[in-house]
Parts: C-alpha cells; structure tokens; sequence
C-alpha cells in the first residue's frame, strides 16, 4: 500500500482508530465486567475468612488483585524504555506495537478459560501479560503522533483517538451487557455470558487493530541497524535520558503529568469501589455510571481541544485540573444516607467524564509537541509511559494508606486533590513555545 504522508486525513484517522480497536480493554476489562467477575466468582470459593489461597498463601481477594495489577505496571514501566530505545534505533515501532497488541488480545482471551478456583491462575498470570500488552503497545501508539500528526493537528488528532476510543467502548459495553444479564439470550448463565465477553473483547482489539496497521508507515526515517541493536538500543535510551533533562519546559511539564496521573488514574480505578463500599450502590448503578463517564468524556475530549485551540493548551490543561479538584471535594461531601445519593454520584461521573477525555488526550499532544526535533519519539514517550504507570503505583499506595489510617475513602479521594494543586503550581512555571501556550 502506498505511503501516506505526514497530515494526511486518511493517516491521521487510522491512527486513531487503534483507540477504538484499544479501548474496549480499559472499560470492560479494567473498569467494568472482569472486576465484577472476578469478584463475584472468587466470592464463591472463599474461606469464611473472606481470603482464598494462592500461591500457598492466603490472600484478600481485592488486595490480590490489586497486587497484580501493580505488578504488570512495574514491569512495563522497566521493559518500556528499553524495548523504546531498541524500537527507535531499528526504526520498528509497528513490529513492538503489533507485539503488544497480539499479547493483550490472546490474554483477554484467555481469561475465558478462569471459571472456578482450580483457574485461578489464569486469572492472575492473563491479567499481568494482558495490561503489559495493552500499556506495552500503548507506548508505540502514542510515540506515533509526532511523526503521523503536524504540530497544529495534535490537539485534535488526539482528542479524535479518545473519541473513537469512548464511542467503541460504550458499544462493545453494551453487547456486553446484553450478553450478561439475558445469560446470552436464556441459552447459558450469566458467568458463561462473562467469560464470552471476554473473547470478543480480545477479537475486537486484535481485529480492528488491522486497520491502524494498513495505514501506519514503519521506519520512517529509513534507520538501518547493525547487528548489535540491542546494545545499540541501550545507547539511544541513554542519550535520550540524557537529552531529557536538557529540556526544562518538557521536565516540568512531566513532574505535572505525574501529579495529576496520581490523581486522575487513582480516581479512575477507585470510582466503582468508592460508589460500591463507601456509598452502598448497587451494580447496575455503578455500571451506568461508568457508561455515563465514557459518554460525556467524548464531549469533554472534544470540547477542551477546542478550548485549547483558542486558549492554549496549558490553559486548557489549567481549567481541567481545577475540575478535578472539584471532584474531590464533591465526592468527600457524598454520604451514603444521603437522599438521593445516586443522583449525586451520576452528577459527579458526569463532571468527571467531561475533564477524563480532556485530559488524557490534552497530556498527550501537550508532551508531543514540546519534544525537541528528534527521531526517538518512542523513546521519549517511554518516559511519559512510566511516569504514569509509577503515578498510578503511588496513587493507589497512598490512597489505601489513608484508608487504613482514617478507616474512610472520603478522606483519601480529599487528599488527592492535594496532587492537582501542586501539578497546577508546575504547570504555571512552563513557558511553553510556539505551539503550546
């Protein structure tokens, strides 16, 4: 197929496709359906302790499940920035790109076969290599805007992603949906109607995926590496690490970035247990909730790139952070014995949904178009991918700590907004340049 060139729509579009091939991994497999499974059916063969064993350990479900995640963080926040340096130096993003996206996809698959404790396993090693493979690929996604998306068209570019992103996972939420509640039409049960959900998740991803690749070009910059490329990739991460700390507006603007990732990722992962422990919603609440964060993060993507169009993007980012701010202290004035409470947490999934779009795709163009002139854009957005993953880490640690010592989430979701007054306070000292302001 002919090479497009930079700009062009056609290009532009299938970049952004992969968000909506992607992002069905984050709602039903992070968010929504997988949690409520694994919660539902690792209930079901607990002790009367509430632990199950594994490992020859006995552990608290949630508290196990968290630790896994936590772990495929770290190890993507260690094999990124290398596997980015190698990927820059052969000039073979799309090979690691394709890569990732093959492991998460088989992964979600794979947790079909989780039905009982004997599978337990399954759960735990498919959950790892599935989030390495979608935060792995990730990585190479994003490093792709510098090279497919001129300057002026980043904004858009990538608020289009998150769009495409929402509006494929909310469909693909619903068929979901469908599939649970109506036990696949009468014809199985409602965990068999999980696990099918599974599947298509894993075949959506990989196969809309298709669509990215057919457009996206690899070594652009006609790179031709010697034998020894890993070697030589560890060279080009250490010359960018180096190059980085050169850069002071891109610094800065990634210790705001990992300000505001404790808190917004922290947020994010929390919002369904919040509604659930803290204010005693049921399910079907909470699942409408999270479809209403994923409707109204389309509008917020699309709203903000144009603010950000006409303002600026650290003025937009700004008025995000403030948002976010509110939502904390929204969501500590909730109580459970309030009337009407559920009203009011759609009210709050709402205000969060119109800033979650905005500032997921805001950071993204943001960082894209402070890099220096380079060819090492998977590399340097390596560093953005472990800031986040090392944020997401931190935010989750201090939030079960404050739990542990106020007995109370109200008090942990309050102090996160302590995170984005001081990514605010950063943000005010970046000059930016001529395509940010």
């Amino acid at each position: 197929m002919k090479t497009l060139e930079k700009g062009n729509k056609k290009l532009l579009n299938a970049w952004a496709f992969y968000d909506w091939a992607n992002s069905v991994y984050s709602l039903v497999i992070s968010t929504a359906v997988f949690p409520i499974y694994y919660s539902s059916m690792t209930a079901s063969f607990a002790n009367i302790e509430g632990n199950i064993e594994f490992l020859g350990t006995h552990w608290n479900p949630t508290t196990l499940y968290d630790y896994t995640l936590s772990f495929s963080f770290l190890i993507v926040a260690f094999i990124s920035p290398i596997l980015s340096g190698i990927a820059d130096y052969t000039g073979n993003k799309l090979k690691f790109l394709k890569f990732f996206c093959l492991l998460g996809s088989l992964s979600v698959m794979s947790l079909f076969f989780f039905k009982d404790e004997a599978s337990l396993w399954v759960a735990i090693v498919f959950t790892i290599t599935a989030s390495i493979g979608f935060w792995g690929s990730i990585v190479f996604y994003n490093a792709y805007l510098p090279e497919i998306a001129h300057p002026e068209q980043q904004d858009s570019v990538s608020a289009k992603g998150f769009i495409y992103g929402y509006a494929g996972s909310v469909i693909l939420m619903i068929i979901s949906l469908v599939l649970v509640q109506t036990s696949v039409f009468g014809l199985l049960d409602e965990a068999y109607g999980s696990r099918i959900t599974f599947v298509l998740v894993g075949l959506w991803w990989l196969g809309f995926a298709q669509i990215t690749y057919r457009r996206l070009p690899n070594n652009v910059y006609g790179h031709k590496p010697d034998k020894d490329y890993i070697w030589k990739g560890f060279r080009e991460l250490k010359k960018v690490t180096k190059e980085l700390s050169e850069y002071r507006e891109l610094k800065r603007f990634l210790i705001s970035f990992f300000f505001f990732s404790v808190g917004v990722q922290t947020i994010v992962l929390m919002a369904g247990i919040f509604g659930s422990e803290e204010l005693g919603l049921p399910t079907t609440n909470l699942i409408l909730t999270i479809m209403l964060v994923q409707i109204v993060a389309i509008a917020g993507a699309y709203l903000f790139s144009r603010l950000s169009k006409k303002f600026g993007n650290l003025t937009a980012l700004k008025v995000t952070l403030v948002i976010w701010g509110g939502v904390c202290f929204l969501a500590f004035m909730l109580d459970k014995n309030q009337e009407n409470v559920d009203k009011y947490f759609y009210i709050l999934g709402g205000v969060l949904g119109l800033v979650l779009g905005a500032t997921q795709s805001l950071s993204r163009s943001t960082y894209s178009k402070l890099l220096p002139e380079t060819e090492d854009h998977a590399t340097y957005f390596s560093f953005y991918d472990v800031t986040e993953k090392i944020a997401i880490v931190l935010g989750m640690f201090v939030f079960g700590l404050l739990i542990s010592i106020t007995k109370s989430m109200q008090w942990s979701v309050l102090f996160l907004a302590i995170f984005f007054l001081v990514a605010l306070i950063v943000l005010y000292t970046i000059r930016g340049n001529k395509y940010v302001r």
